[in-house]
């Protein structure tokens, strides 16, 4: 595969992780259609093992997500901009810090973002364990997961 279409499917996958965190964008589907592009041009066994392994994992997602209650991000209070921003910090602190620093980038970034929109430290915290609850599992889940497929997809790319 040339580094031009490694670098399409990166842009795939990122577009998937940002839709995870946009309503209207199905961000797991398109994480699993850009692994799966890869693995359809490589056509080496870490591909179609990544690409299984991808497939568990998304299905194990979406059965996950029927099973957590809804997610009320209008009774959360935070405005969407907030959540997206916060979202986006989860994402980098996924790569800068692996595995762990994608739940401390979220939550960090969205108790920054409501400090500064709300002024105080309890009003902020209140507001972030509030839209915690809103979202609840379901994001977080759905984001983790997505950030783990695009992870073994970066690992066996790299490994080559």
């Amino acid at each position: 595969m040339s580094v031009w279409q490694l670098v399409a499917v990166g842009l795939v996958l990122l577009l998937g992780l940002l839709g995870v965190l946009m309503p209207g964008i199905p961000g797991p589907p398109i994480v699993w259609a850009g692994v799966l592009w890869w693995a359809l041009t490589e056509r080496t066994g870490v591909a179609w093992t990544v690409l299984i392994a991808a497939t568990a994992l998304l299905l194990l997602n979406q059965a996950l997500k029927w099973l957590l209650p809804a997610r009320n991000l209008r009774a959360a209070g935070a405005p969407y901009r907030t959540l997206l921003l916060a979202g986006l910090a989860g994402i980098a602190g996924f790569f800068l810090v692996p595995v762990l620093g994608g739940l401390l980038g979220a939550v960090g970034g969205l108790y920054a973002l409501e400090r500064v929109r709300l002024g105080s430290h309890g009003d902020a915290w209140a507001s972030t364990r509030t839209v915690m609850r809103a979202i609840g599992l379901s994001v977080l889940i759905e984001l983790f997961a997505c950030l783990l497929v695009v992870g073994a997809w970066m690992g066996a790319v790299l490994a080559k």
